[in-house]
């Protein structure tokens, strides 16, 4: 089992769970990848989450009308891509009844 570090760039409480992931699973490179993906779309949903606490769901543009704030998009975005990202690297334990969607995956775990 070779020893991974985990990427700098992620908010310490994600290096947690990244260096957590790979020790308690038999990661292939591709798959080392595609958590350090999960965990850069989960840092960003966190930062946009955070805008949005302090700034709210909306602004008001040049004419007075509410938007939308970008961060909501952002967070939204970063929420699905966490969420297909971790399904694809099949981290669950339990077997899934063969009628559930998507397909099951090769379970990596040791």
């Amino acid at each position: 089992m070779k020893t991974r570090r985990a990427p700098s760039h992620l908010r310490k409480p994600t290096r947690v769970w990244w260096r957590t992931v790979c020790t308690d699973y038999d990661l292939d490179d591709h798959h080392v990848r595609l958590l350090t993906l999960s965990c850069e779309a989960w840092d960003e949903c966190q930062a946009a989450l955070e805008i949005l606490a302090v700034e709210g769901l909306t602004y008001d543009d040049r004419f007075g009308a509410p938007r939308s704030r970008p961060e909501v998009s952002v967070e939204r975005d970063a929420r699905l891509a966490f969420s297909r990202l971790v399904r694809e690297l099949d981290l669950d334990t339990e077997q899934v009844s063969e009628l559930s969607r998507p397909p099951a995956l090769r379970s990596n775990r040791r």
